[in-house]
This record gives structure tokens, sequence and C-alpha cells, in this order.
């Protein structure tokens, strides 16, 4: 008997990925292609929605002759969230992209939570702040200084709604993506007309906000043609990855934690019903399916923090790796085991590019605490790892009010580490699983959401019975301690630095 078969496409910062999933979850084949990242100036990021395009025309090319077409029954879509697509009356994009980690419109930001009535009336409209990386910021800033590209813009979509566009022809956005753009009501799952019509932006740029598993529309011909993809291939609206890479590691109830180390560190839990979000300290989004909800928050550089240490500082291993034929992730891994847990009281803030949660500050910069004559390289390289951790722990801190924790489902590529993995186990206190399909990221969980709207699985929680756990360490009791004095110490250092960065900021740095 021939299986039925689901395509996720997930467009990614700095890759696409394609994957062709069967209904018992395993990934026959999969595919990433790479693109490049813009930082024109300081604190922007931006990006070219051609080149996605491009690499998911090149890695439809590179999957879809491994498998037989005909047993795809639909696809669905993850991306990078709070992306700006500007697109004008012809379906034309207007100018490169504004990225999530783009921090240019804090302006902005203030602008429109002073005039919804401060962080208590933003919080009435919408549940979330106004944040730097969401879309909302990125609308106002565009209508400030490029007016000529403002008027010109006929509708804005995320990044993944481009991709399905190009498939199929609609632009539009779902309302896990549309939770993340700012002026979304994620309460009652629709935009927020009252926050709209205060900020003056036209009510008809927004895009139609479906669920996830809806139907989004048939592979055009144009684009069957540019793919190989089926005419017609039905295909549903996905979701924003921070949302839809948990619901494919099985994250669709409160007390299952899911802890992504991949660029950014985000700390998820599902939610059963909806929940006020005091102070904004969290974000709160609508999940992929009518009833869930999400609760998120994201570390803005994590694995991202590891990749530039070993980049910037990391010389000589880099070198030792290509001496030997190794990774030189298991050999920073191997040397980080040679100091302790705690790392000699060296605690290392990853504020490479601001933060997000728990302090949303653009000003926020990285700092290393407790250097001596007597610290090693080891205890450096174990205090980068510690303090991705660190930055998480405070999230999952804030989650517990909702449910307590029960385990943590860990994924992203920091994940592929036992040492990272069991600092969570031991920081956190919880059990840490990693499962099946969890290295697939967002397509995974598009596929996933593929399935169930073409009815393979009755539900989410159906398509996620597929998924296995691979690996489970358990809290050392022996390292809680060191850990919970050093997290104390981590945990003063942003208040007593906060002067500090502001003062830089105004300098220029």
């Amino acid at each position: 008997m021939k299986k039925r078969l689901m395509l996720g496409l997930d467009v990614g910062t700095s890759a696409a990925k394609c994957i062709i999933m069967d209904e018992e979850g395993q990934v026959l084949c999969s595919s990433v292609q790479e693109y490049p990242l813009y930082t024109p100036r300081p604190g922007w990021a931006e990006q070219h929605p051609s080149d996605w395009w491009q690499a998911v025309v090149r890695g439809l090319h590179e999957i879809l002759p491994k498998v037989p077409k005909e047993d795809l029954v639909g696809g669905s879509f993850s991306g990078q969230m709070h992306g700006l697509v500007a697109l004008d009356a012809r379906g034309e994009v207007i100018r490169p992209a504004y990225l999530w980690c783009d921090q240019r419109c804090e302006k902005q930001c203030s602008w429109i939570t002073e005039r919804a009535g401060g962080l208590p009336g933003l919080l009435s409209y919408t549940n979330n702040r106004m944040l730097t990386g969401y879309t909302g910021g990125k609308l106002l800033w565009l209508r400030e200084n490029e007016p000529e590209n403002f008027a010109r813009m006929k509708v804005f979509i995320c990044p993944k709604d481009y991709i399905r566009y190009k498939l199929c022809g609609i632009a539009a956005t779902d309302v896990s993506e549309a939770s993340g753009i700012g002026f979304f009501n994620t309460k009652e799952r629709r935009w927020s007309e009252e926050l709209i019509a205060l900020s003056g932006l036209p009510r008809e740029i927004f895009p139609e906000a479906h669920e996830s598993i809806e139907y989004a529309g048939g592979v055009t011909k144009e684009a069957a043609e540019l793919t190989g993809l089926p005419e017609g291939l039905p295909l549903y609206c996905g979701g924003g990855d921070a949302v839809i890479q948990t619901t494919g590691t099985g994250l669709l109830r409160p007390g299952i934690i899911g802890a992504v180390i991949g660029t950014a560190g985000n700390v998820s839990m599902a939610l059963d019903h909806f929940y006020d979000n005091p102070n904004g300290a969290l974000q709160m989004f609508c999940n992929n399916e009518p009833g869930l909800w999400h609760a998120f928050g994201c570390n803005l550089t994590a694995g991202g923090a590891y990749r530039w240490y070993r980049d910037a500082l990391s010389e000589h291993t880099v070198s030792e790796a290509a001496r030997l034929h190794e990774n030189v992730y298991d050999l920073m891994g191997r040397e980080a085991e040679q100091s302790v847990p705690g790392a000699h009281g060296v605690v290392f803030n990853a504020y490479l590019t601001g933060e997000r949660c728990p302090y949303p500050d653009p000003n926020a910069r990285a700092s290393f605490y407790g250097l001596s004559l007597q610290t090693t390289r080891a205890d450096i390289t174990r205090s980068v790892m510690e303090g991705v951790v660190y930055s998480m722990k405070q999230i999952v801190d804030i989650m517990c009010a909702f449910s307590p924790g029960e385990k943590v489902i860990a994924s992203g590529g920091g994940s592929a580490s036992k040492l990272w993995r069991q600092m969570m186990a031991d920081i956190f206190d919880l059990p840490v699983l990693t499962v099946s399909g969890a290295s697939e990221g967002g397509a995974y969980g598009a596929a996933m959401a593929a399935g169930v709207g073409a009815g393979v699985y009755r539900n989410l929680a159906e398509a996620c019975e597929v998924l296995r756990v691979e690996t489970e360490l358990q809290p050392i009791p022996g390292n809680q301690a060191a850990y919970r004095e050093t997290f104390e110490i981590f945990s003063q250092i942003y208040p007593a630095l906060k002067p500090v960065y502001d003062l830089s900021a105004a300098k220029g740095y």
C-alpha cells in the first residue's frame, strides 16, 4: 500500500529547507539551500525575497525526483517570523525585506506604545509588546522613512507567506505569524482594528489571517512548471517558525517546555486557553490549531553566540579541528568539559545583538564577568554555553507560572551537544528529551500541518503520535548547587549594567 506524502518548506534566516515526509513521520528526503544576509548599517538586517524563492526552487528540484510525486497530498510552510515583505499592486517586491533581527524601528515602537496608552493599553489590544523585531514597527518605519515605497505598497506579508504566494498566487498569512506582527488581537485571533486605526496605517495593507491548518490554495500552472510540483497540489497556511517548529516536536499541552538552541534561543509552552501576558514579559501567539495558544520567549543570540565565540576567539580550535578532520564544535565541547559546572565563576551574558526576553532592550551588549589570572580557556568556553542556558532559564521561570514544568524537549542545532542538553537538565532541574523529526526544524511541523489539512491526521495531536523519544537526560543533583550560585550572579548583570548599555548606545556603540 502506497504511503501518503507531505511537503514541508521552511524559510530560515540562513537557508531554505525542503522536506518530504510520509504519514509515519519518516523524512524521505530533504534539501538545504543557503542564501546571504545583508547588513547595510549597524542594527539593520535585510534579505532579498527572490533569494528565498530561488533557494526553494533549487531545493524542490533536488528532492522531488526522489519520491513518487503522485503520492504527495499537500504541502505547508514554516519561516522566520516578523520579516516585512512589501508587495505592490502587481505583486512585485518593492524593496528588500526587513528581518526579525533588524533593530531600526525603536522610535516607532515607542510611538505606537504611547499612542495606545502606554504598555498596559497596548497589551489590552494585542497581549504583546511592540518589539523592535516585530513587523509592525517596520511598517511604521517604512511610512516615515521611505514614503514613496510605503505609498506603492498594496499589501505586506512575511517570509514564508511570500513563498506560498509564489506557489499559489494568494497573498495571506496565518494566525501564529500574525501574532508576531504587533497589530493582532491574539485573544480573538483577528486583526486589532482599534490599534490599526490608532496607528493611521491603511487597513487594506494587512493580509487575511487564517488558521495554520486551513487550505491556502493550489499550486499554479506557472509554479508547477518552475518547481516540478504537481499543478493543483493543495497547500495549507502553515505557521511562524517559533511556533510550528515546536508543534513538530510535540508541544501541544501545558507543562511541556520546548527549548530551541538555534541562532537564537527560544523557550516555548503550548497553552490550552488564552492567558494574559503580565508586563508583556513573554510573546503570546496563537498556536497552529484553533483553541490553542503559545507562550514564547526569545534570547536573540544563543547558538549564534557560540558561533561568534568560535570565529572571534577560537582560531586555534578551528585550526586544530581542520588538522584532525573533526567537527570544531566537538572539540569545543570537549574543552568545556575540562572546566566544571559554574565555570569557576566565569559568567557570560550573550547580548551580542541586544536582547528580547526577559529584557526587551536593543542597547544590551554581551560581556564576560569573573575573569581572573586563574581563568582557563576551558572556563571561558564553558561559560559561553552556560550563559546561553542561564538566559533560557530566566524565560523558563516566567513560563512555569502558567503550568509547572514536567519535561523539556530540546531541538535546534545546539541540542546535538550532549553537554548542552545536560546543562539544560541541571539548570532547569527537569528531564531533557530529544525526539525524532526535531532536527528538521520548522519544516517538520509544516509537513505535519499539511497532513492535518489533507486529512492524513485528524488533528495535530494525532500527527505528533509519530514522534519517538531519541535521548533523555536527567538532572545531576551534584551539579545544581554550583549552577544556582552562578545563575544568581548572572541575573544581577543586566540590571547592574543597564546604565552602561544606555550610555554606550548614546555614544553610538
